[in-house]
């Protein structure tokens, strides 16, 4: 009795599950390391392409910012960016957190993690802040290597803006910091869709799927005109508001309502995966 006693006195439920545990775990499956080396691959593609296709250049006298990507290491970094916000970047997000607890389900190991025991809301957090941790890894490691690839093969230099002038070394570093932040901002919604799912069913793959698959409805939707101003509540309306960064004089008007409408949405589907979690029967 004894034993069991100082057993029982000596549990925390904080400090289940620690959040270096869950890290290590979730680094070392195959998935992470296949969605880290498509990212890194991205710039290497995007260089031979230009070198096999030429330098861009602008048409119908109209300048993009595709059009500047040879210019300098800042502009293929941006350049990587604006071809992979879209839709690649929408995919680590996803798989990260949406994999996260159903593949726990599907693997039959969730019921005995909450045996150890883990509190279901201490699993939640750490899976979580560790799906978040590696979304937010996977978006800095893509600009990272197309600062590095740029680099070498087109030399660090100011960046050059499609609307005319430059953005120094420095500036355009800074910049890109922020375009990185707010990505991982308004990838907020699809990191709560695909959460939440995990916590629905016992398939990883209807997770990420379904997450993917909403995100991309909410990319059509924006696209239809015919909703006006009802747009402006569809986090995929704000997904490009960070073209606003790289200009001379920075607009965040776009921005902050964009990181309005992800945090929102984010938050209330965060709060659904908790509250659904705790009621749910586990039996696999």
């Amino acid at each position: 009795m004894s034993t069991l006693t100082e057993v029982a006195s000596g549990y925390q439920p904080g400090r289940t599950l620690p959040l270096r545990v869950e890290l290590a775990r979730q680094l070392k499956r195959r998935r992470t390391i296949v969605m880290g080396g498509i990212l890194a691959a991205l710039p290497f593609v995007l260089l031979i392409a230009f070198a096999v296709g030429g330098e861009p250049g602008g048409r119908n006298n109209t300048v993009t910012l595709m059009d500047t990507a040879t210019a300098s290491a800042g502009n293929f970094a941006a350049v990587n960016l604006f071809v992979s916000a879209g839709f690649l970047l929408v995919i680590p997000v996803a798989l990260f957190c949406g994999d996260t607890v159903a593949s726990e389900a599907g693997w039959s190991s969730l019921r005995y993690l909450l045996a150890a025991p883990v509190p279901r809301g201490r699993l939640l957090w750490s899976k979580l802040v560790v799906g978040l941790a590696l979304s937010l890894a996977a978006m800095i490691l893509l600009p990272v290597v197309a600062l590095a690839v740029g680099t070498a093969a087109y030399g660090w230099g100011p960046l050059e803006l499609p609307t005319g002038g430059t953005l120094d070394a420095v500036t355009a570093a800074q910049r890109l910091l922020v375009v990185v932040g707010y990505l991982f901002v308004s990838q907020l919604v699809t990191a709560g869709l695909a959460f939440w799912l995990s916590t629905k069913t016992d398939a990883a793959l209807g997770a990420v799927g379904g997450a993917v698959g909403l995100t991309i409805i909410g990319n059509v939707l924006d696209a239809v005109t015919a909703l006006g101003d009802w747009r402006n509540f569809l986090p995929a309306h704000w997904q490009f508001a960070w073209a606003d960064a790289v200009q001379p004089t920075p607009e965040w008007s776009g921005m902050l309502q964009g990181t309005a409408v992800s945090v929102t949405y984010a938050l209330i589907l965060f709060a659904l995966a908790f509250r659904g979690f705790a009621r749910k029967d586990i039996v696999s």
